[in-house]
C-alpha cells in the first residue's frame, strides 16, 4: 500500500512548499542506500558525506522528505521519560542508560543547529509531567527520587503555581524538569533536508516495494525501476515491519493530533499569557499538550492500532473531536471552534521501550524504534550507524550497545489482540487525562 502525502499537519503547512522535489525516473547504482528521508536518514546521510565524500549516496522515502514522523511529532527532545511505551521506569541502572542516550540525542541535535544555524524555534523551557488526578501523586514522588539519584534538576509544581504558569486550573500537579527543550519539528527536518551534501542524492515519493540480497549487492525495486547498491541503512522507524525488518521486535501505533489556530490577544490575555510550555501526561494514555511560541495550543491524546499508511479525513474528524474536549477542558473560555488542523502520525515501539540499532551483515544496517524519542534519538541513531557501516566506532556507539536490546513480540494475530487490550486499559485508566 502507497502512504499518501497530505496537508494536514501545522507543523509542515508553516513551512514554505518545496520545488526542487526529484523522484526516481530510471534505474541507478551507488556505493549507499538510504530508506527514510526523516531524523534519522537524514543524519545518516550527512555523517555519510562527511566519511565518504568521494561516494554516491541515495536516499529515498516513499513520501515527502522529513513529512513522516518527522515532521508530525509533537515537538519534544526529551531529557528524561516518565512512560516509555507500556513501561515505568523502575530499575534505575536501565533508566539511566536511557537518560544517557537522550543526552547524546540532545547534544548532537544542539551541535546540528549551532553549526548550521538553524532557527527551528529551539527553546530551553523544560517539560511539565502533569496530572488532574490527587492519585498520581505517589508516581511523581517516586519519579522524583529516581531523578534525584541521577541528578536531574526538576522540582514537583503544586495546583495554585501550576495554575499561573499554564494558564489552566486543569491540572492538579506536575514534576517539572529543566533539561527538556521544545521546538518547531517541521523547520528542524526541513534544515536537514536544506544541509544535504553535494554527494547525497534524494529521491521522495519513491516507494521501496522489493528488496533482495544477491552476492555483494542489494537490488531493491521500485515501482518501474530499482536501484543497485553496494550498502543499504534502513532508516524507516515505524515502517521496519511493513519492509520485513525486526517484525517479530518492533510495532507501530498511529497518532492523531490537532493544533489551533493562534490565540488572539484577548485570548491569549483570557489564559494569563503563559510562556511557551509543555506538558507530558503522568498516565501513558493521557494528552500531549503544548502551547507553542507563535500561541497556538496542540493535543495529542489519541494512540490506537491502525493501518499505518492512511488515515481518511472522516477517520480523522472523528478523532479530532477528542481533541476538541481536552482543549475545552483545559481552556473553557477558548471559542471551541479554534482548532485549524489535524494530523496522524506513526511511532514505533519494542516491548520493552528498547531501540533497534544493529548491523544485519557487512551490506545491511538498520536503526530505529525510537518509542516516542525519535528527535533526539533518531539523529543520534543516523549519525551513529553511519559511523558503525563505515565500519568504524565511537564512544556513543559503545553507550548505545550497553542498552537493553528489544525483546521477542508473539506473531501478529496474537500481538495486535494484546496491544489493543493494553491500550483499552491504558486509556480507561487515563480517562480523565484525555
Amino acid at each position: 500500500m502507497k502512504v499518501v502525502n497530505d496537508t494536514s499537519c501545522s507543523w509542515i503547512n508553516d513551512l514554505d512548499r518545496r520545488s526542487n522535489i526529484k523522484t526516481l525516473d530510471k534505474d541507478k547504482s551507488c556505493d549507499w542506500l538510504i530508506v527514510g528521508a526523516g531524523y534519522t536518514g537524514l543524519s545518516a546521510a550527512r555523517k555519510l558525506s562527511e566519511i565518504h565524500p568521494n561516494q554516491k549516496i541515495i536516499i529515498v522515502d516513499a513520501q515527502l522528505a522529513g513529512e513522516g514522523a518527522s515532521g508530525r511529532n509533537s515537538g519534544y527532545l526529551v531529557d528524561t521519560t516518565l512512560n516509555d511505551g507500556f513501561t515505568s521506569n523502575k530499575e534505575v541502572s536501565n533508566y539511566k542508560k536511557k537518560t544517557d542516550i537522550y543526552k547524546l540525542g540532545i547534544n548532537v541535535v544542539k551541535k546540528f543547529i549551532k553549526e548550521y544555524q538553524v532557527d527551528c524555534d529551539w527553546n530551553e523551557s523544560g517539560k511539565y509531567f502533569a496530572s488532574s488526578n490527587k492519585k498520581d501523586r505517589k508516581i511523581l514522588e517516586n519519579f522524583s527520587k529516581i531523578l534525584l539519584k541521577l541528578n536531574f534538576e526538576h522540582n514537583i509544581v503544586e495546583k495554585d503555581d501550576l495554575g499561573e504558569r499554564l494558564g489552566t486550573k486543569f491540572y492538579n500537579l506536575a514534576l517539572y524538569t529543566k533539561g527538556g527543550i521544545l521546538l518547531h519539528p517541521g523547520k528542524l527536518v526541513r534544515a536537514m533536508i536544506d544541509t544535504l551534501s553535494v554527494n547525497v542524492e534524494l529521491l521522495e515519493n519513491t516507494q521501496l516495494n522489493e528488496w533482495s540480497k544477491n552476492s555483494d549487492t542489494i537490488i531493491c525495486k521500485f515501482n518501474n525501476y530499482k536501484i543497485i547498491t553496494k550498502k543499504i541503512i534502513f532508516c524507516t522507524n515505524g515502517f521496519l515491519k511493513s519492509l520485513g525488518l525486526k517484525s517479530n521486535y518492533n510495532f507501530p501505533l498511529t497518532l492523531t493530533a490537532s493544533m489551533t489556530r493562534p490565540l488572539s490577544d484577548s485570548e491569549f490575555k483570557s489564559i494569563g499569557e503563559p510562556k511557551e510550555w509543555g506538558v507530558l501526561p503522568v498516565r501513558s494514555m493521557g494528552a500531549t499538550v503544548r502551547i507553542t511560541k507563535d500561541k497556538k495550543i496542540l493535543i495529542r491524546n489519541t494512540v490506537e492500532v491502525h493501518s499505518p499508511f492512511k488515515m481518511s479525513n472522516e477517520e480523522l474528524r472523528k478523532r479530532s473531536i477528542n481533541h476538541k474536549v481536552g482543549i475545552t477542558k483545559r481552556f473553557p473560555t477558548l471559542p471551541s471552534d479554534i482548532i485549524e488542523s489535524s494530523w496522524s502520525g506513526i511511532v514505533s515501539r519494542s516491548g520493552n521501550s528498547s531501540q533497534i540499532f544493529e548491523k544485519v551483515n557487512n551490506n545491511i544496517y538498520i536503526a530505529g524504534c525510537y518509542n516516542g524519542s525519535g528527535i533526539g534519538v533518531g539523529t543520534l541513531f543516523g549519525e551513529q550507524i553511519a559511523i558503525k557501516a563505515s565500519g568504524n566506532n565511537s564512544s556513543e556507539i559503545e553507550l548505545i550497545n550497553l542498552r537493553k536490546k528489544p525483546n521477542w513480540l508473539p506473531p501478529k494475530q496474537f500481538l495486535d489482540i494484546g496491544i489493543k487490550t493494553r491500550l483499552f486499559y491504558e486509556r480507561l485508566r487515563a480517562k480523565s487525562e484525555i
